[in-house]
């Protein structure tokens, strides 16, 4: 699923416990456990990444079409989890990094009503493409929660605290929590985790079997 053109392996799928009646899509950042491309900044060396990066400053070059081709095959796990059942605003999508900016992208762009996105540590890729390019969302009201260490050496806290306030002319301004953490590089923390659990249990509160 990274917006190349190598085949796609399967998602790592969590089974439920019981009847499921709604899900989270959760994808990882650059370097982590999942298919493989070269990526420019990292000298052209493949590694797990959803799409290119040439680099990690607000000028940096984006890798347009590949970003496209990543948020194509998201939207497509999303409709796939709609056709098994679960209905699309009971779907969360969140990721770490390069997955939480796909995240964001994706969002915005798909036809697909969502409960809201969980964006840890990263940023909103094409920007400058917005609000063109969210003109027709159906997500303008769904609910964000965005994390992001103010330490972070490799996605800059401003890009956050940035990417936080674009969401807000976007989207519902209200429905947009930025959450900052002391000293959190780029990493995840026990105080962020239970900020992730509380939002999942707010946006997807429990029902009964229909």
């Amino acid at each position: 699923m990274c917006g190349n053109n190598m085949s796609v392996p399967l998602p790592a799928i969590v089974p439920a416990a019981r009847k499921a009646t709604a899900a989270v899509i959760f994808l990882h950042g650059l370097g982590d456990t999942g298919p493989t491309m070269p990526v420019t900044l990292n000298m052209r060396m493949s590694m797990p990444s959803w799409f290119d990066i040439s680099g990690l400053s607000p000028d940096a070059n984006e890798d347009e079409a590949g970003i496209k081709r990543a948020s194509e095959n998201i939207k497509a796990l999303i409709d796939q989890e709609v056709k098994n059942g679960i209905p699309s605003h009971r779907i969360l999508l969140g990721g770490f990094s390069q997955g939480g900016a796909l995240s964001l992208y994706t969002a915005l762009t798909t036809q697909q009503k969502l409960a809201g996105v969980i964006a840890l540590s990263c940023w909103l890729p094409l920007r400058n493409s917005f609000p063109q390019a969210s003109a027709s969302s159906v997500n303008k009201d769904m609910h964000v929660l965005q994390c992001h260490g103010d330490a972070d050496p490799l996605v800059p806290f401003m890009f956050g605290s940035q990417t936080a306030e674009k969401m807000k002319s976007l989207i519902t301004p209200a429905n947009v929590t930025f959450k900052s953490y002391r000293g959190l590089p780029h990493s995840a923390c026990p105080e962020e985790m239970v900020d992730v659990k509380r939002f999942i249990e707010k946006r997807l509160p429990p029902i009964g079997d229909e």
